[in-house]
């Protein structure tokens, strides 16, 4: 079945002097000229985006446009008109974002996360800036602690907006987050928890138990860069753990908990110590080395 507004693999059917014509199940479907490759043979399976020309009519292309029905994508705002904004997407025809499409006015040159979306009754690409309004409310196969793909949409008081796996819509709390986002970024993530509202809460580190690893790695490390002692440990501010440790101290408490065990460190009145390091006397501390700066206040 033809995708229209998506990659499909077509026959040549025929050539005329203005391309190529393509067979499918619509009926055929011209490949203009200027996208005809020398080695283009009739009887050839190419790969085409297929969309609508500014006469409606299906056409085939060989570029590949920023995105595909079902995508989320920044695309750049290129002209305002009176029923909404075309964006650059990629190819000769503009993409349409209705006025009824948009959170607020899209200014060019601008850029803006979008959806791209199929008019059914049409056969028209068109973008939606509405992107939890677009974004799939069924969360049944998802789950508590699955690692997962965040696009990030916004910045807010409470949290960071993110696009999940390029189809469900989430938060990460500013509280689980402890690397510089901007709009735009790609980044893994995982689920924290899944409401009854069907709404989905991230976060950045891998939840519960199977995060000490990874954490207890990076305190391990630190405390090596550092010769040994970080003036830092439980007792500590949630915000000085964050600054030194880039994580919250719930999870710098159960990694330092878990390396105690292991027999890797020691907990000290002034810090943490690894074993074969040595605690600094006190009048060392008052030196102001680095690790001492960043948790002193």
């Amino acid at each position: 079945m033809l995708k229209i507004g998506s990659y499909n693999d077509l026959v040549v059917e025929s050539e005329v002097d203005f391309g190529l014509y393509l067979d499918s199940d619509q009926g055929k479907i011209l490949l203009p000229q200027k996208y005809v490759s020398e080695a283009f043979k009739i009887g050839d399976t190419i790969r085409v985006f297929i969309y609508t020309d500014s006469e409606d009519r299906l056409v085939a292309t060989t570029l590949e446009p920023k995105g595909a029905v079902g995508d989320f994508v920044f695309l750049k705002a290129k002209e305002i008109v009176s029923f909404g904004t075309f964006m650059d997407w990629g190819l000769e025809k503009d993409l349409l974002i209705p006025k009824s499409e948009q959170q607020e006015r899209m200014l060019p040159p601008r850029k803006y996360l979008i959806k791209l979306c199929l008019d059914e009754g049409t056969g028209r690409v068109y973008g939606t800036a509405k992107i939890s309004a677009n974004c799939d409310k069924n969360i049944e196969d998802l789950k508590a602690g699955q690692q997962v793909d965040l696009l990030i949409h916004s910045l807010t008081e409470i949290g960071i907006m993110a696009v999940v796996n390029n189809r469900y819509f989430g938060m990460l709390y500013k509280s689980e987050t402890y690397q510089e986002l901007s709009v735009g970024d790609r980044c893994t993530g995982y689920i924290m928890r899944l409401r009854e509202d069907n709404k989905i809460d991230l976060t950045l580190k891998e939840p519960g138990y199977n995060s000490v690893k990874g954490s207890g790695e990076t305190i391990v490390n630190l405390l090596e860069q550092a010769g040994g002692f970080i003036p830092c440990h439980d007792k500590s501010s949630p915000e000085e753990i964050k600054e030194v440790f880039s994580m919250s101290k719930k999870e710098f408490k159960r990694a330092i908990g878990g390396l105690f065990k292991k027999g890797i460190l020691e907990l000290k009145e002034t810090g943490i110590c690894l074993k074969q390091g040595k605690e600094p006397e006190k009048e060392d501390l008052e030196k102001e080395d680095p690790w001492h700066r960043k948790t002193k206040k």
